[in-house]
């Protein structure tokens, strides 16, 4: 997925992870906040589907991205054990011989060990993706058995360095592994693990005779997770992709909209003249409804910013959405100053946590369903001041 972008020394961030962490555990444990969460909003304990997961839900964007290195089962893991209610696992991309892997982009370069590989360097190369030249090493350009041979690694070290402790620990995961996975921690934690898995770059890939739609169905279907009631979300930002799917499963399905003025690939290589400002009309947000059950919309979409980067005003898109059925999972909030609305920052040092439980609050009252992000943790916590204030 794409992203959104405290007064805390080191010893400060122990702290409030520390603290973070008690009380998502309180939330594992089905204590008090997250008990009234869940009967929060529209949903609630006792129902199937989207509406058996607490409001607004909590997602681990690519797992606990703020602690571990992003769509690894480390990363995963964590997202649980911090209290997320879904966890992004993961950004779909294909190998040369089909099978789906979880990263976030099928540039590998800053997310693997990939230029440590002697044996690989002669597969770097550049390619245009979605229209923007990217050098690098794709993982279409690997078998799966190549894949295994790398190890994940902290993509921006520079804001998150303490994750860099954990690079080479964990491997690639494939689609189907996380599908065993998700199944044995619903069993290990007697209750049941939502994923939340996108078609990455959908265009690029069936130009290239790797089509992802058909893929990801064949998975879902021989796991018996392509239900409407199955605990898989599925979103892309390219509708087309998402009509696709809805033509092949019967999953849940996200439309993510990145800002205003973009237009989604598939729409530029159609032709198709829209913005994503058309999409969140009332008219375009009709049409979303006839094929999905949510949009996944970036947080300016939400409340805009003003030029030094505060926010500015809310919008009508949580009621517009609302009115035609849909719910919103906007993203990404995430703890640390740079990619916190100016009023939120503490400081000026990058690593710094800022008061992303002010942010949380703010856009919660919004409305908003759920919301992805990398330090669950927080969300949980920020979740509970919210419902129990």
């Amino acid at each position: 997925m794409g992203s959104q972008d405290a007064h805390t020394d080191g010893t400060g961030r122990r702290a409030l992870l520390g603290a973070a962490m008690l009380g998502a555990g309180g939330a594992v444990l089905g204590l008090s906040g997250t008990s009234r969460a869940a009967t929060a909003g529209s949903a609630g304990h006792g129902k199937g589907g989207l509406q058996s997961l607490p409001v607004p839900t909590v997602i681990g964007h690519r797992g606990a991205s703020g602690y571990r290195p992003e769509h690894t089962f480390g990363s995963y893991q964590l997202a649980l054990d911090l209290g997320a209610d879904i966890v992004e696992a993961g950004d779909l991309v294909p190998t040369k011989d089909g099978h789906l892997v979880c990263r976030h982009e099928p540039e590998i370069g800053g997310t693997t060990d990939v230029a440590d590989h002697k044996e690989f360097a002669d597969r770097r190369t550049t390619k245009v993706l979605d229209g923007v030249s990217v050098t690098g090493w794709f993982t279409e350009d690997f078998t799966l058995a190549e894949l295994k041979t790398l190890r994940a690694i902290e993509r921006i070290p520079a804001n998150r360095p303490h994750n860099t402790l954990y690079n080479g620990r964990w491997e690639i995961p494939t689609f189907e592994e996380v599908l065993k996975w998700q199944d044995e921690q619903t069993r290990r934690r007697g209750k049941q693990v939502w994923i939340y898995p996108e078609t990455k770059h959908p265009t690029y890939f069936r130009k290239l005779g790797l089509g992802l739609e058909e893929r990801v169905a064949k998975i879902l279907h021989k796991h018996r997770k392509d239900r409407r009631d199955s605990p898989v979300i599925l979103q892309s930002f390219e509708p087309t992709s998402i009509q696709r799917l809805n033509k092949l499963v019967d999953n849940p399905l996200v439309v993510l909209l990145s800002v205003a003025n973009s237009r989604p690939f598939d729409f530029v290589e159609t032709g198709d003249p829209r913005t994503v400002a058309d999409l969140i009309t009332p008219k375009g947000l009709r049409e979303i409804a006839g094929y999905a059950q949510g949009i996944g919309p970036t947080l300016d979409l939400v409340v805009t910013k003003k030029a030094d980067g505060s926010l500015d005003k809310e919008t009508t898109l949580v009621a517009d959405a609302h009115k035609v059925g849909l719910i919103l999972h906007p993203y990404t909030l995430r703890n640390e100053n740079p990619f916190l609305p100016a009023e939120y920052r503490r400081g000026t040092d990058p690593d710094a946590y800022g008061d992303a439980f002010g942010a949380f609050q703010r856009y919660f009252a919004t409305g908003i369903d759920g919301v992805f992000t990398d330090n669950p943790d927080t969300g949980v916590l920020a979740r509970q001041d919210f419902v129990n204030r």
